[in-house]
């Protein structure tokens, strides 16, 4: 029954302090939940349990003791901790509930750099949305190391400049596509433009979690992520009637209704010279649009950094890539990132 479950962040909390934390006291280390697992951003139910789901920790310690720890936390284990087995299927290959490590190679691992380090463009664009939202999500259960907590305020949200031009390459996105819905529709293709529609309904909800400091989650989660977000019920509701409507002019109307409440809350942030935010039409055609191209322009123009000024407005990882697997794979991300820039890996 759904009333039986226990939400995993819950779940795995229990388990470090109960059964992990006896096991490794007097050890220096710290303990998370972080990293992949819908249960790290709260986003798992019951139907979560079928699969890769249990009491689960990351162990942190110093360089060299990796695998001393693990054989003494594997010795005291027990077999199963509420309801679930302490080592688990996942993925297709069995899993321990507690994985010992050292924090800099996980981060290398998850994300391609270290943040501990100065963060370049390169890392903060090449980082997937999601793998983010994975390590600044979760919960910290100990962090005897003194590190972890500062890795995760680092990561907390883009430096000023960084944001603007993420801000500017999504309004670009939107802007690339923006008068196809009614281009679409105008020929008789409404199957076309619902596509079309949809996928600037997309754009739109990345578009409002970016400008809510919230790095959108991958397309599972999405919706659910936007409805987390105090103050969005309208826009949500201007998104449904776009992609309930059954007529090109319906779908434009939601967008629109949507395009302009954005519009208002950048300029409400104070991170760009204000713009207009009623819509207007596309050149001389009968297309409603918002003109995405403004709002990038006015993001780029108060840009201080230099060299990311001069940066194409290709955007982030996310922005140059939807392939699962390239968002999942860090250094892969890392590459394709650096390749679309014209710049050299390290």
């Amino acid at each position: 029954m759904m009333s039986d479950f226990v939400p995993g962040l819950e779940l795995s909390a229990a388990y470090y302090g109960e059964i992990v934390a006896p096991l490794v006291g007097g050890i220096p280390h710290s303990a998370a939940l972080i990293g992949p697992g819908s249960e790290v951003l709260a986003f798992d139910t019951e139907r979560s349990a079928d699969h890769d789901f249990g009491p689960r920790a990351l162990v942190f310690v110093a360089a060299g003791e990796v695998e001393a720890v693990t054989a003494k936390i594997a010795a005291g284990l027990p077999e199963r901790f509420g309801g679930y087995p302490t080592v688990f299927d996942y993925h297709g290959s069995p899993q321990p509930g507690v994985l010992v490590c050292e924090l800099g190679p996980w981060l290398h691992e998850r994300l391609g750099f270290d943040p501990r380090r100065a963060v370049s463009p390169l890392d903060w664009l090449s980082a997937p949305w999601q793998g983010l939202a994975e390590i600044t999500g979760g919960q910290v259960f100990h962090d005897g190391l003194g590190e972890l907590e500062q890795v995760r305020q680092a990561l907390h949200w883009y430096p000023t400049d960084v944001w603007r031009y993420v801000l500017a390459c999504q309004w670009r996105r939107i802007a690339q596509e923006e008068p196809f819905v009614g281009r679409c529709g105008e020929v008789g293709d409404e199957p076309g433009s619902a596509v079309v529609g949809a996928r600037l309904v997309r754009e739109v909800m990345r578009l409002a979690l970016l400008l809510r400091r919230r790095y959108p989650p991958y397309a599972k989660w999405l919706g659910s992520a936007m409805a987390r977000v105090p103050g969005t019920a309208e826009l949500t509701e201007s998104l449904r009637r776009a992609l309930q409507a059954r007529t090109w002019r319906e779908r434009e109307a939601g967008l629109c209704a949507a395009y302009t409440r954005l519009a208002a809350l950048q300029n409400r942030m104070n991170l760009a010279r204000p713009q207009d935010e009623a819509v207007r039409p596309f050149f001389d055609r009968p297309f409603q649009v918002i003109g995405g191209d403004r709002f990038a322009e006015a993001l780029t123009a108060e840009i201080t950094d230099p060299a990311l000024r001069e940066v194409a407005p290709l955007g982030c990882a996310d922005q140059l890539s939807d392939s699962v697997d390239v968002l999942t794979r860090p250094a892969t991300a890392r590459a394709v990132t650096a390749a679309a820039h014209g710049w050299t890996l390290p």
